[in-house]
């Protein structure tokens, strides 16, 4: 018999099935969106960005959690898995529990998402409902987003342009054309970590019935499209008319080309770096924009 879990390994299974390190994915927009508000009106409100970093941080918890769950229910998950281990198919704890905890990260989003109507009115509760519904939707109901071929569509919308322009609204309480654009943007990217994703998996979601875009396009011309997301990025910064500085973007073509080489060469669980490059991929985009913007302060002053 397998002697009981240390409170510290549960934790660390807990931590693990949350799957931190696709944060980065949620909290970048919203670090964009600030950045781009500062940018346009000189100020920030502190405690509204924080919520809405936690409330962003909540749904992709949540969203892992279910699909956690969700995809070893439907027997997606199997030894065959390339990806890393899940929390319901390693046994760690039964698919109720981790429904349970997907549940409570949802509600924390949705308790934070109400005080933030209190600063943004019914367009903030439309679109928090919208989006914990989306991650609901992700694995569940009849016709699953993941399981279809508008998963890397679902990601460009919500953890692209309404994670930034709902961000942006918050600090501002107008939108902008800059705002859609930068959403765009730091949208395409993580359509990209969503792309690889189900290229890795290709043959175990073909297995499990799923219809992904790759399986629709086939991996060879799955490979332009990720090129595609990746690339797009650098030219909607430079010409999207973003405010200060954006020329410093021009720094990412190099990883750009570097993750679209990667992908050409590498297969299996090698991918699963590969998937962390690429979102980290959409932080360095997020990282030049600010030096650009913190260099065009810099020569205004030095004008002034």
């Amino acid at each position: 018999m397998t002697a009981p879990a240390s409170l510290r390994e549960r934790t660390l299974r807990w931590v693990s099935a949350a799957r931190p390190k696709t944060l980065p994915l949620a909290i970048t927009p919203v670090m964009g969106a600030l950045l781009l508000a500062l940018a346009d009106t000189g100020r920030l409100a502190p405690l509204t960005a924080l919520a809405t970093l936690l409330a962003a941080a909540g749904i992709q918890i949540g969203t892992n959690l279910h699909n956690d769950a969700a995809d070893f229910e439907r027997g997606t998950d199997t030894e065959h898995r390339l990806g890393p281990p899940r929390a319901s198919a390693q046994g760690w704890f039964t698919s109720a529990q981790v429904k349970r905890a997907a549940h409570i990260a949802f509600l924390t989003s949705f308790v934070l998402g109400l005080l933030l109507v209190l600063r943004g009115g019914w367009p903030i509760l439309l679109l928090g409902l919208a989006a914990i519904a989306a991650g609901y939707a992700y694995t569940s109901g009849p016709r699953p987003i993941a399981y279809g071929p508008y998963g890397e569509l679902y990601v460009l919308c919500f953890f692209g342009i309404a994670a930034v322009a709902g961000s942006y609204y918050l600090q501002t309480l107008t939108l902008s054309a800059g705002a859609i654009s930068l959403g765009i943007a730091l949208g395409l990217p993580a359509a990209a970590v969503l792309l690889l994703n189900n290229y890795r998996d290709f043959d175990t979601d073909r297995a499990a019935g799923r219809r992904t875009l790759c399986h629709m396009l086939g991996r060879p011309a799955a490979r332009r499209v990720y090129a595609g997301l990746v690339l797009a990025p650098i030219p909607l910064l430079l010409l999207g008319g973003l405010p200060g500085w954006t020329w410093p973007v021009l720094a990412a073509l190099p990883a750009a080309l570097w993750l679209i080489r990667q992908l050409a060469a590498s297969e299996g669980r090698a991918l699963n770096g590969l998937l962390a490059r690429t979102a980290q991929y959409q932080a360095l985009l997020v990282a030049l924009y600010a030096l650009g913007l913190v260099l065009g302060w810099i020569a205004h002053l030095l004008r002034g």
